[in-house]
């Protein structure tokens, strides 16, 4: 390997793989092609067409699994003179609490429905020529793709939350050959600091987006949550004729409708969000999960999530919480606003911290957890980040980083999932 620099054989290897897929997207000899396994979206290499030891390697310049430099890139990107900076949020200009004025978007999309609603004024302006959305692939049942959105029927296609991996392997080849130089794209931090990352040395890619929209994340979860989900529920995928992980209202309700085989009765499953979600605590989250310190999608020009705390947590129908970090798109936003698309109600950053729990968990909690498994066993075992990690770890968090660990365990394997249900119901009564 030249330079010592390897592929991303060193990102499974140490099983810091987030499944984002843009690995496969920048591999310019298409050595890599993302397939499902073991519940996740993960990379495979074909070695007789990469070449990695003649100096490639730009699968591992832009993995995300392998840490980002986070302080360091939200710097150069947030640089308004107003710009504010949080211990936990990252850099801002505003907060704000908001909601779609269309009262389908914001009752049936998570949370308000800002996501979907700004992208439809985007694109209904003509102020972007695409968005980059995920949606449920109506070909294989439950199986999620990622494309670029063009119209309001398109972002539609893609509400909701999306319980389960998301890779964009094919979403920056796309991008740099479809018509167009204005495309927003939706995702996850881990993605958003992969993009970011390609930007470094991807010049035409760079040059063809016109914004992140980050989304809040506590962590990932692999495709075993909504099967362990469904083989609880008696749900059989092939019987469903549509399925959502949050709809009807705020923070919302899992909805499974359709027709049983044999007895060809119709089913109609709702039930809230966190009475089926929450219990499955670190079950089915991917170990890489545990190391993120990124909740409110810090590289993101404009973020969005829930927002836990009363008032917002009485509402009924959708409540959205967003983090404003350009200038740029804090002027789009009011104009959303002002074009009566949205509605916004500015907060402080005290609010919005007081509603995220998870918010504190990375930025202690999962910083412990990367000390605990480097000492544990070494530095190719954790993501790097520009940030400095405790000297001391508290036997508290070496204790929640072992319980993790086993539930992990047990939720990778099928034949334990009946221990799943018995340690989940210890802890949801």
């Amino acid at each position: 390997m030249i330079n010592n620099i390897p592929n991303i054989v060193y990102t499974l290897k140490h099983d810091l793989c987030t499944g984002c897929g843009i690995c496969e997207g920048v591999c310019p000899f298409h050595a890599i092609t993302t397939v499902v396994k073991e519940g996740r979206f993960l990379p495979y290499i074909d070695k007789s067409c990469c070449n990695n030891n003649k100096g490639c390697h730009k699968c591992y310049d832009v993995c995300p699994g392998l840490g980002v430099d986070l302080l360091r890139i939200a710097k150069e990107q947030f640089l308004d003179n107003d710009i504010k900076e949080d211990r936990l949020v990252g850099h801002y200009l505003k907060i704000f609490t908001g909601y779609s004025n269309d009262y389908d978007i914001r009752y049936h999309c998570s949370s308000g429905g800002i996501v979907s609603q700004l992208l439809v004024f985007l694109l209904e302006k003509k102020l972007i020529d695409g968005a980059v959305v995920t949606a449920f692939d109506p070909k294989n049942e439950l199986m999620v793709r990622s494309y670029i959105a063009r119209n309001r029927e398109e972002v539609l296609k893609g509400k909701g939350s999306k319980y389960a991996p998301v890779s964009f392997n094919h979403i920056v080849q796309d991008i740099k050959n479809v018509e167009g130089n204005r495309f927003v794209i939706v995702g996850l931090p881990c993605h958003i600091h992969g993009f970011r990352k390609l930007e470094a040395f991807d010049k035409k890619f760079k040059e063809k987006i016109f914004g992140y929209f980050g989304l809040y994340c506590s962590s990932g979860r692999t495709f075993y949550l909504t099967e362990h989900v469904f083989k609880e529920r008696g749900i059989k995928k092939e019987e469903l004729q549509y399925f959502a992980y949050r709809d009807v209202g705020c923070l919302g309700s899992m909805v499974a409708k359709g027709i049983r085989g044999t007895s060809l009765k119709p089913f109609h499953i709702v039930e809230r969000y966190q009475r089926y979600y929450h219990p499955l605590r670190s079950f089915f989250i991917p170990r890489r999960c545990l190391f993120c310190i990124d909740h409110y999608s810090e590289l993101g020009d404009i973020c969005f999530g829930d927002i836990h705390v009363a008032p917002y947590i009485s509402d009924k129908v959708g409540v959205n919480s967003i983090v404003v970090r350009k200038r740029q798109w804090l002027d789009l936003l009011i104009e959303a606003q002002e074009s009566g698309y949205i509605t916004l109600d500015e907060i402080n950053v005290a609010i919005l911290n007081s509603s995220q729990e998870m918010a504190y968990k990375k930025k202690s909690r999962n910083v412990e957890f990367i000390a605990i498994s480097k000492k544990c066993n070494g530095d190719r075992s954790v993501p790097e980040y520009d940030i400095t990690l405790p000297k001391k770890i508290r036997l508290k968090r070496v204790i929640d980083y072992m319980q993790n660990r086993c539930q992990q365990f047990f939720g990778r394997h099928k034949s334990l999932w009946w221990l799943v249900s018995a340690l989940k119901k210890n802890t949801s009564k």
